[in-house]
């Protein structure tokens, strides 16, 4: 049970509910019960979820990445909705059972990001100038930026799922 009423679908402001419907339909959104618990304050959960509508509207890094990156993030957030969605058919199940760093299932550009999502996630204060430097081997400055924002973006969802217990 969630800790803050779910606002019913039907009594949320037109303009979220829109952004809830766009969400699911692009598979931004696995679920709607997060945002009806984030509707309790309609124009914070609107601007939240524009902001996660531009990392997948306009990216700079591919669909799978961000999702490798969100699933690596839920597995040390433990939010089960978030482990459990699936929101790119780019990642498969057999990559989702690898998803340990060293795995050659990825790329080079793919570990070093899911090291540093790992981190930023479970231990955000080892990481260090030489974390910055392997993902500079691999992306551009903007990249690594989205990179950190959207880790900064996903550990914020899963947290807050998971403590308002909206899924």
């Amino acid at each position: 049970m969630a800790r803050v009423p779910l606002i019913p679908l039907d009594a949320i402001p037109p303009e979220l509910r829109g952004a809830i419907e766009r969400g699911l339909g692009s598979q931004m959104l696995s679920s709607p019960r997060p945002v009806q618990a984030w509707a309790n304050r309609p124009p914070i959960a609107l601007a939240w979820l524009e902001l996660l509508e531009r990392f997948y509207q306009d990216s700079l890094l591919s669909e799978r990445l961000r999702e490798l990156l969100r699933l690596k993030v839920a597995s040390i957030t433990t939010c089960q909705a978030c482990q459990l969605a699936r929101k790119s058919d780019t990642v498969s199940e057999e990559d989702i059972a690898c998803l340990s760093l060293d795995s050659d299932r990825f790329t080079p550009a793919e570990q070093a990001a899911l090291v540093f999502a790992e981190l930023f996630a479970g231990n955000y204060q080892a990481i260090d100038d030489q974390h910055y430097a392997r993902l500079a081997e691999c992306f551009t400055p903007a990249e690594v930026a989205e990179i950190s924002m959207f880790c900064g973006l996903m550990l914020a969802g899963g947290r807050l799922t998971y403590v308002l217990q909206a899924y």
